[in-house]
């Protein structure tokens, strides 16, 4: 199987790894997983919105994949790139766990003309 479709596979369960460590306080009440006060500010914050972004790109990432791949892209390529995606939001759930908004803002840029290269990669590859 391609390296690219591991990487579809783990940038959809990114999303859900970005929130678990804000999951692990005593204070959270899986009777209640919304409740907006538990969400509201500091590092549950955070983590509640990489994982929001996460489900957001994930869409716009898997699609790129599957038209590269449909459209005769180069296969190493599309596997750099896809892997170069999964990375990217690495950083970017990272620097949101941190409050880092300029690095943070950076990794998003990077990794949404990541998947600009992957949707076209057909075309130059």
């Amino acid at each position: 199987m391609p390296i690219a479709l591991w990487c579809v596979l783990i940038a959809a369960i990114l999303p859900v790894l970005s929130v678990f460590p804000a999951k692990l306080s005593k204070d959270y009440d899986n009777a209640n997983p919304r409740d907006q006060d538990y969400w509201r500010q500091g590092f549950r914050a955070r983590a509640q919105g990489a994982q929001a972004n996460g489900f957001e790109a994930f869409p716009f990432f898997a699609v790129a994949v599957f038209v590269a791949m449909s459209q005769g892209a180069d296969p190493g390529w599309i596997d750099r790139l896809a892997v170069l995606f999964v990375a990217l939001r690495l950083i970017y759930i990272a620097c949101y766990w941190a409050g880092r908004a300029n690095p943070r803002s950076l990794a998003w840029a990077a990794s949404f003309f990541t998947i600009v290269a992957l949707f076209t990669s057909s075309l130059w590859s």
